[in-house]
């Protein structure tokens, strides 16, 4: 038996708008995505999205909360990945690094569409916090 893949994803909050970057690898090449990716052995969820999101960005993540967790076995093609999707505030100067072609920030009400199931993670996290069109000060509700 094969054991799915743990991930991370992060709608991180910037300025007057949300994270995203433009993806440099299959799948989903080219494609916009929330930040993210796989947990090492003997990292937290926690310390893994904090990294990922360094990465891909530069920035530095205040968590605010989970937004859910995401275990559709054909949720990514490369197979049975669970991911869990954090909200969180950027801080720092955002640019693209590893797995990112290009980091840039979209208006909430301007996203494009998202690889994965990265549409439901924002749905969701507009459902569950609240996240006006002035993202700077996000909470839950």
């Amino acid at each position: 038996m094969k054991t799915p893949l743990l991930a991370v994803d992060a709608i991180i909050v910037l300025q007057e708008g949300i994270v995203l970057i433009r993806r440099d690898r299959p799948p989903y090449e080219g494609c916009y995505a929330l930040p993210g990716g796989f947990v090492e052995p003997g990292e937290s969820v926690e310390e893994a999205v904090c990294r990922e999101a360094r990465e891909e960005t530069g920035l530095e993540l205040e968590l605010l909360g989970l937004v859910g967790v995401y275990s559709r076995p054909d949720r990514d093609p490369r197979g049975h990945v669970v991911s869990l999707c954090y909200l969180a505030r950027g801080r720092g100067e955002l640019r693209s690094g590893s797995d990112a072609r290009s980091a840039e920030v979209f208006g909430i009400d301007e996203l494009p569409s998202l690889a994965f199931d990265h549409d439901q993670m924002m749905r969701d996290a507009q459902r569950s916090f609240k996240i006006p069109p002035d993202t700077e000060n996000p909470h839950v509700r």
